[in-house]
């Protein structure tokens, strides 16, 4: 298949209502190479779905440019709107939009139908044929989508954009409607024939962990902005800010904040709820930062589980959840906030201190961004 790359720049998308601008996206820069797996990733209202809809040509950009390779498909400053069908791109949603009164076949060549030159017959037999093999449904061409599980819909549904042969495929959530062991199935099918197709996807979700396991890079988005753009490992390893930090990962980035403190000679993070002492490595970095308000985000299996009293503070574990070969632990503190705690060997006892590593220990400023 030929794909092509993407090119966003400057991008902003806003409308004008009775309450006054309303903004969706603001100051969208970045570049999907040609044959990358790429993901939106961000929570409902975040943009992502609108930033799709733009690179579609189903919505209009308010300002800044749209580029497929060397080619502009818009800029409202050059007066150049291409529509969807001029982008040689194919969408699938969340809802598999099957024609119920059509045989699989039938569905997967009616995108070819209002082709010109339209193929013949035969033709479109052979690209149905060959997609479905593809997707392993080809014993399927002749039911009609009632008689199919909602993976097999799906796999229809992504059939449809494959016979196109388009340039590059959009797919906003098409996996949010199946069930979880489903879900993980029908991710490693899609990152497999997305490998063997080699085109240029971008893929919307909502679902870090979809993200995780999908995508050759990752943009989250949040209030119509990028808050970061990387690898998987990377937004994992080195959140940007707190955002991110607390929205990659499973279960999320414990997070403390308080004040910056000595007491007794020891440097120390107090919050009403909770005291933790601080690693001299991480206690410099503070310093050195300037400012007394900070945030210390450790992930749940990044804690060392120590006998009372050697930890960095002393909690009483309230609830233990077995997950197979891991635990988590949950801690409630005075406040409301939780703790969790992921291990593979769940301590005896309730009463244990739990030890912050510095090299796994994420610090944040008061405006909540990384401090290295």
């Amino acid at each position: 298949m030929e794909t092509t790359s993407i090119h966003l720049e400057d991008l902003e998308k806003s409308w004008v209502t009775l309450r006054g601008k309303v903004t969706a996206l603001e100051k969208i820069d970045l570049t999907v190479n040609k044959g990358e797996f790429f993901v939106l990733l961000g929570p409902s209202g975040c943009g992502k779905s609108t930033l799709l809809n733009l690179i579609a040509g189903l919505e209009k950009p308010s300002r800044g440019k749209i580029k497929f390779g060397d080619r502009t498909v818009a800029c409202p400053d050059e007066r150049i709107l291409l529509a969807p069908f001029e982008r040689d791109i194919a969408m699938v949603f969340q809802s598999y939009a099957l024609y119920p009164h059509m045989t699989i076949e039938e569905n997967l060549t009616f995108p070819l139908t209002n082709r010109k030159p339209r193929p013949s017959k035969e033709e479109m037999k052979k690209l149905a044929l060959d997609a479905a093999k593809l997707l392993q449904i080809d014993m399927l061409l002749e039911r009609k989508p009632a008689e199919l599980s909602g993976g097999q819909r799906q796999r229809v549904a992504i059939g449809r954009a494959i016979v196109r042969n388009p340039k590059i495929f959009l797919m906003d959530e098409p996996l949010s409607n199946l069930d979880a062991q489903l879900r993980m199935d029908m991710r490693a099918q899609l990152k497999a024939l997305q490998q063997k197709l080699g085109v240029t996807t971008i893929y919307v979700t909502h679902d870090q962990l979809e993200a995780m396991t999908l995508g050759d890079r990752i943009a989250i988005l949040n209030g119509g902005y990028i808050q970061q753009l990387g690898n998987p490992m990377e937004v994992f390893a080195r959140p940007v800010n707190v955002f991110v930090a607390r929205f990659i990962g499973s279960p999320s980035m414990n997070m403390f904040t308080g004040e910056l403190r000595t007491e007794n000679g020891q440097d120390v993070l107090h919050s009403p709820a909770i005291t933790v002492k601080l690693p001299g490595a991480i206690a410099s970095k503070m310093k050195s930062r300037g400012g007394s308000k900070f945030t210390v985000g450790v992930r749940p299996e990044h804690f060392a589980i120590l006998p009372p009293g050697q930890g960095n503070f002393d909690v009483k574990i309230e609830v233990i959840e077995h997950i197979g070969v891991e635990s988590l632990l949950y801690v409630f503190l005075s406040n409301g906030t939780q703790i969790v705690v992921k291990t593979t060997d769940a301590p005896a006892s309730r009463d244990v201190s739990l030890g912050l590593i510095p090299e796994n220990t994420h610090l944040f400023d008061e405006k909540e961004n990384r401090i290295d």
